[in-house]
């Protein structure tokens, strides 16, 4: 069977972590960056390789067109395709408008937004020699029904899902889809130092009355990856207990 390759940004922890061991585990080689110093790369690219695949762990800022290139290009060398790109890179600036600083604005959108279109951009070109490809990109509810005090967060997630609807219009002649996924609150280490309070009130606006799990959203990711959804293109997924409806 040919080998697959799979390339997740920011797969060095949470949920980006998880996708790249899940489709590690399905016997997909793995590429993913990283942008802090402390990340333990040979670690990392270790517990990737212990599911008998070969993985590439590469500093690289989304943010940053160079950087990407260069990741991508190195991916290309090493494996020399990519079939799957999951657009996992995030971070979070929150703050109500009016205390907003004017780079926390910029800098969410730049990650999530312009990072997700930089990546997709580069893979892309590689996606049409081959006519085939899977591209999913993490929205999230919020860029679906918005959120108070997240407002440059619900707008680089909310731009993601207009991106991903006009790249699977583009993509679709060439056989490559692409597709957002929208989780709702994740068991992460950011929620689980909540005080129980929080987290009750947090559940009780879940009608499945929990969070839920990295592993759950992977799942789901790894699913639209594969030829399991191949007929399906320029959806948005929520992923949220039925949060949303």
């Amino acid at each position: 069977m040919e080998e697959k390759v799979v390339l997740v940004t920011g797969g060095s922890r949470g949920i980006g972590k998880e996708v790249a061991l899940k489709f590690a585990k399905e016997g997909y080689n793995v590429v993913t960056n990283y942008v802090s110093d402390k990340t333990d790369k040979e670690k990392l690219q270790k517990e990737f390789e212990e599911n008998g695949v070969k993985a590439l762990v590469l500093k690289a800022d989304v943010t940053k067109k160079e950087d990407v290139e260069n990741l991508v290009s190195k991916a290309i060398a090493e494996f020399g395709k990519i079939d799957v790109l999951v657009n996992n890179a995030g971070i979070t600036r929150d703050n109500l408008l009016i205390r907003m600083p004017e780079e926390d604005f910029d800098k969410v959108l730049e990650t999530n937004l312009k990072g997700t279109f930089l990546v997709t951009k580069s893979v892309t070109k590689y996606m049409m020699k081959k006519r085939c490809g899977s591209i999913i990109n993490l929205s999230s509810v919020v860029g679906v029904v918005g959120n108070a005090g997240q407002s440059n967060y619900s707008a680089s997630k909310a731009g993601i899902i207009g991106f991903t609807k006009s790249i699977a219009k583009e993509l679709a002649s060439r056989n490559i889809r692409a597709n957002a996924v929208a989780p709702g609150f994740i068991e992460t280490d950011m929620t689980e130092v909540l005080p129980e309070a929080v987290k009750e009130n947090i559940h009780n606006q879940i009608p499945l009355k929990r969070m839920g799990t990295a592993k759950e959203v992977a799942e789901l990711i790894y699913f639209l990856g594969s030829e399991n959804s191949s007929y399906i293109t320029g959806q948005v997924i929520n992923i949220d207990g039925g949060m949303v409806m």
